[in-house]
C-alpha cells in the first residue's frame, strides 16, 4: 500500500512537521474559519458519523472543534481526543474542562494508537493524518481498523493531493496561500491512493463523499 504516482508535494522534507510550534497552530487556527470549504467540509463530515455512537476517537483533534460537533449532534456520545501540539492539546482542554464525556490526550500519530484505549464505533479525523509520514499513514489506517468496533466507520476529512503541479497551485490561490508559503508540514496523498488503502485493509463502503479541490471526506465501514 503506497501513494499512487503523481501525487503532488513529493520534494518536500517528509520529517518536517511545524505543528508543535505554538505560533504555526495560532496562525491556522485564526484563518480556519476564512476558508471558502470549512463550514461545508465539517458539515458532510457528520452526516457521516453514525446515529448513536457509543464512543467516538478524534485523531488530531486540534483545538477540539470537530469532538464539540459530535458531542452537539451525537447527544451522550463519549469522545476520546488526542493531539500532540501542546498548544492544541490547552485550547482542546480549554474547551472540555467542564465535559466529562471527553477525555483529551497527548499522542503523536506517528506512534502507535494504544490499545488500552478500546473500541470506538466512529474514529473521525479531520486534516491531521497528512501531516505524518507516507509510511505511516497505511499503518494508522490499519489500526484505525483494529479499533473500531464491528460496523464502526472510519471518516477522515483530509488534505489531499491535487494530480498536477497546476491544479495545487490553483488550490494555494484559492485559499489565499502564496506558493512560498506552502505548508512543509504537508505530505499529501491522492484521493484514490487512500481510498486504496481502505479497501486493502477489508474496509467497506468506502468512498469519497466530498471533494473541493484538496479537501476530501473519505470513509470506510468495518464489517460487522
Amino acid at each position: 500500500m503506497s501513494p499512487v504516482p503523481g501525487d503532488v508535494n513529493l520534494a518536500v522534507d517528509r520529517e518536517v512537521n511545524l505543528w508543535s510550534d505554538a505560533e504555526h497552530a495560532q496562525t491556522y487556527l485564526a484563518r480556519r474559519s476564512s476558508f471558502a470549504w470549512s463550514e461545508t467540509a465539517y458539515e458532510h463530515l457528520m452526516e457521516w458519523v453514525p446515529p448513536e455512537p457509543g464512543r467516538v476517537l478524534d485523531l488530531g483533534c486540534g483545538d477540539g472543534l470537530v469532538a464539540s460537533l459530535v458531542m452537539e449532534a451525537r447527544p451522550g456520545v463519549e469522545v476520546v481526543a488526542c493531539d500532540f501540539s501542546a498548544e492544541m492539546l490547552s485550547r482542546a482542554r480549554e474547551r472540555f474542562a467542564a465535559e466529562p464525556a471527553v477525555t483529551v490526550v497527548e499522542h503523536d500519530l506517528d506512534a502507535p494508537l494504544p490499545k488500552e484505549w478500546g473500541e470506538f464505533d466512529a474514529v473521525v479525523s479531520a486534516f491531521a493524518i497528512h501531516h505524518v509520514s507516507d509510511d505511516r499513514k497505511p499503518v494508522l489506517y490499519a489500526e484505525v481498523f483494529e479499533r473500531l468496533a464491528p460496523g464502526g466507520v472510519f471518516c477522515n476529512l483530509e488534505h489531499v493531493a491535487s494530480p498536477t503541479e497546476e491544479l495545487h497551485q490553483a488550490w494555494l490561490a484559492a485559499n489565499g496561500t502564496a506558493p512560498e508559503d506552502d505548508d512543509p508540514s504537508n505530505k499529501l496523498v491522492s484521493v484514490e491512493g487512500q481510498l486504496g488503502w481502505l479497501r486493502d485493509l477489508g474496509f467497506e463502503q468506502v468512498d469519497c463523499h466530498y471533494k473541493w479541490r484538496e479537501i476530501a471526506l473519505l470513509s470506510g465501514a468495518k464489517p460487522r
